[in-house]
């Protein structure tokens, strides 16, 4: 049998520690009967990646994003204009960023109304997508050093896991109901 499709959103991990915890995240889901679908792992196509991952979040009933670090920035500067109009510069020292595509991919699925649960590792800056309150979720941050075992049965992994498949669940009654007409 197949299980509920998802998106699972992640950057090409760097680092074993990285993979280790996706290889984790990618089984908790299947033994959970969910069904992870990632563009480059287990969808291929030949058309432009973003009709492939709009078609793939179409097909989806819900997203997990995983932001994992991949630029390092020892020593640099962040230049913002405030809303006083003054410019506005802060140091960034030994900070990290993620690829584009943890943002696109779950902008995107938010865009559509799927439920979202982003995982960021930590040390990355939190900007865009990442940021707090953008869409309107608690985005736990993981520590990729310590131990996995404690983390899979902490409440910092279990709350959010239950509170997404049940909206998971959510997203699949509705997907059986007619669309509404804005005359009703």
């Amino acid at each position: 049998m197949v299980g509920t499709p998802f998106f699972l959103s992640y950057p090409k991990p760097g680092y074993d520690n990285q993979q280790a915890f996706i290889t984790r995240v990618s089984e908790y889901f299947t033994d959970q009967g969910f069904e992870p679908r990632t563009l480059g792992v287990t969808d291929y196509d030949m058309t432009a990646p973003l009709r492939t991952v709009r078609r793939l979040l179409h097909e989806s009933n819900g997203f997990v994003g995983v932001a994992l670090r991949r630029t390092h920035i020892a020593d640099g500067r962040r230049v913002a204009r405030g809303a006083d109009g003054v410019l506005h510069e802060t140091g960034m020292r030994d900070a990290w960023l993620t690829t584009p595509w943890p943002h696109i991919e779950a902008a995107m699925a938010y865009q559509i109304g799927l439920p979202i649960l982003i995982f960021r590792e930590s040390g990355l800056v939190a900007d865009g997508i990442l940021e707090p309150g953008v869409a309107g979720l608690h985005m736990p941050e993981i520590d990729l050093d310590a131990d996995l075992d404690t983390y899979f049965q902490s409440p910092q992994w279990r709350q959010p896991v239950k509170q997404w498949k049940r909206r998971v669940q959510q997203v699949i009654e509705r997907k059986g109901h007619p669309p509404a007409l804005y005359d009703e």
